[in-house]
């Protein structure tokens, strides 16, 4: 069951990013904030409400095709075709910062948390 859903969103996904950007004329930026702002809504919904995690699972999962689809066309088409004109090697040059930004950021967080948390500990003891 797995692989269907995953073949069925990676066809119908790029194919629903291309047809909300193209054939409903949004463009790329607009179509890339629509989903995004989905996925934020499904984000919530798991964080403040008794929704199924299995559903809001698949919904998101579903939508980050859509998402791929059209941001990757934002950054990577020509600006005569609406997008920022930074290439496949742009793009993935800024998908690195972003990725590796986080990676640090996380990295930092989770040694003041247990840096915190050692302090607590200790001081608890005495």
């Amino acid at each position: 069951m797995y692989w269907l859903a995953f073949l069925i969103a990676n066809t119908l996904g790029t194919a629903a990013g291309d047809f909300v950007a193209d054939e409903l004329g949004l463009g790329f930026l607009t179509s890339a904030l629509g989903i995004a702002a989905l996925l934020g809504l499904a984000a919530a919904a798991q964080a403040w409400t008794s929704m199924s995690r299995a559903f809001l699972f698949w919904f998101a999962f579903v939508l980050t095709r859509p998402f791929g689809a059209t941001f990757g066309d934002l950054l990577t088409k020509t600006t005569d075709h609406g997008g920022l004109d930074l290439g496949t090697s742009g793009a993935s040059a800024l998908f690195a910062v972003v990725m590796v930004s986080a990676l640090w950021w996380h990295t930092c967080n989770e040694a003041a948390s247990s840096l915190a948390s050692a302090s607590s500990s200790s001081s608890s003891t005495m």
